[in-house]
């Protein structure tokens, strides 16, 4: 009986083994199981951004099709872009700078002309405003943050449980920030 017990237990493992992979998320690149902190690159062609395992972002640092974004986030000092909403990021695709405002139906882009007023590396890093505060963050932290509010959101004003996740969300930044 000993080697029925022991093939139980070894079933048993490889189906927690399993079960926790696919709980996992994966690279969207090579299926590689990554832990929840993770890297991403964007894919230039789409503008999809693809979670990424270690290798692969190394592999696309300096691609062509695709780029790494990069996890920095940088708190700046001193910014008014004179548009009237409380939370808006800028990011500068092909070169040119672009608006766009979180919402519950996702980003919705800012007809009016910006200028960010700070340097911003092309399509992958974004200036994101907040009552006053702002950080250059890596764009995946803007797609982050649109999930967030439509998550969140309730209602026409957005209701208190979106407004606590969003506090949560920017003194996270503060603290990450450099």
């Amino acid at each position: 009986m000993p080697g029925a017990a022991s093939s139980g237990l070894m079933r048993l493992a490889r189906r927690a083994t399993v079960e926790r992979e696919a709980a996992l998320e994966h690279c969207e690149l090579c299926g590689t199981p990554i832990a929840a902190e993770h890297r991403h690159v964007l894919e230039l062609a789409t503008r999809d951004v693809k979670c990424a395992c270690r290798p692969c972002g190394l592999l696309f640092e300096r691609a062509d099709r695709m780029k790494l974004i990069p996890t920095d986030v940088r708190r700046v000092a001193g910014v008014d872009l004179g548009l009237p909403v409380e939370i808006v990021f800028c990011v500068r695709a092909d070169g040119t700078p672009k608006a766009f405002y979180p919402s519950p139906v996702g980003p919705t882009e800012s007809l009016l002309a910006v200028d960010p007023g700070v340097e911003l590396a092309d399509d992958v890093e974004a200036l994101l405003v907040n009552r006053g505060r702002a950080w250059v963050v890596g764009i995946d932290v803007c797609f982050a943050l649109v999930g967030l509010v439509r998550t969140h959101w309730r209602g026409l004003t957005g209701g208190a449980d979106v407004r606590r996740e969003l506090d949560h969300f920017f003194d996270k930044l503060d603290r990450k920030a450099r």
